[in-house]
């Protein structure tokens, strides 16, 4: 029996020497908590710490994306509104994460949905929708200087989702189809004025030329001929016949063409 105690006793101390054995990732930190005080953190790699005397929390550093459920929200201009968000986020000091707060992760959550109501509560409902970048910034802002005392570092928030009500939907469609009608019309009376300018322009430039109109009413009848093919009543114009007019009339007076008696 005697012989046997030198052997007990190595298996007891190889037993706690595993028992103590601890193995961090990489991207993990060991929070080092000996008979309840805070002695240190420990880096990636094996690590030993002293069984029934030493406790390690293991805290990960990378980084987190969460989810924001969907929150109402009532606008400042009395719109009621579901929101929900993205939040990115990562601890930068293990110790503090721990001893700081109860679960970091879960503070961090209700910290990020009290501030996204908070945040869209005080915009107007065209802040939400046309501002989103702003409402982005100031939601960033404000969670990380309330999760900074626990080790805590928001990189960014992200509003995902805007859902308005039926009937703001339809009212907001209204709206975007009377503004497109309204560019239309502007862009069909602008187009209409310069029309009329080059229009005008044209005519002032063919009344100082009658052969420049006589040309253009020409070319007229050339395109209409090309495209319909119709029988086109071509008039002739009065003064080229008023020679003619002026000898059949002086026959029937009984002159000559010179305007001598015949």
């Amino acid at each position: 029996m005697l012989g046997l105690s030198p052997l007990i006793l190595v298996g007891i101390v190889l037993a706690l020497g595993f028992a103590g054995v601890r193995i961090l990732q990489e991207y993990e930190r060991g929070v080092i908590f000996r008979f309840g005080r805070y002695v240190g953190v420990r880096d990636a790699g094996i690590r030993w710490i002293i069984p029934g005397v030493d406790r390690m929390v293991k805290i990960s550093l990378r980084e987190i994306v969460m989810d924001v459920p969907v929150q109402e929200v009532i606008t400042r201009d009395n719109v009621s509104v579901k929101v929900n968000a993205v939040l990115y986020f990562r601890v930068l000091h293990p110790e503090r994460a721990v001893i700081q707060v109860e679960n970091y992760l879960y503070g961090t959550s209700q910290l990020a949905q009290t501030t996204l109501r908070s945040v869209c509560g005080q915009a107007e409902l065209d802040e939400l929708l046309s501002e989103r970048d702003d409402i982005n910034r100031r939601l960033q802002e404000i969670i990380d200087l309330q999760t900074e005392p626990w080790g805590v570092k928001v990189r960014a928030v992200e509003v995902k989702q805007i859902d308005l009500p039926t009937e703001m939907q339809r009212a907001m469609a209204k709206q975007a189809e009377a503004e497109r009608e309204k560019r239309s019309k502007i862009i069909h009376a602008d187009g209409e004025a310069q029309a009329a300018v080059r229009l005008a322009e044209a005519a002032h430039i063919l009344a100082g030329e009658e052969s420049a109109l006589q040309l253009r009413y020409l070319q007229t009848l050339t395109d209409i001929a090309a495209e319909h093919n119709s029988t086109i009543v071509f008039p002739l114009p009065i003064d080229l016949l008023q020679p003619f007019m002026d000898i059949a009339q002086r026959r029937a007076a009984g002159t000559g063409p010179d305007g001598s008696d015949s």
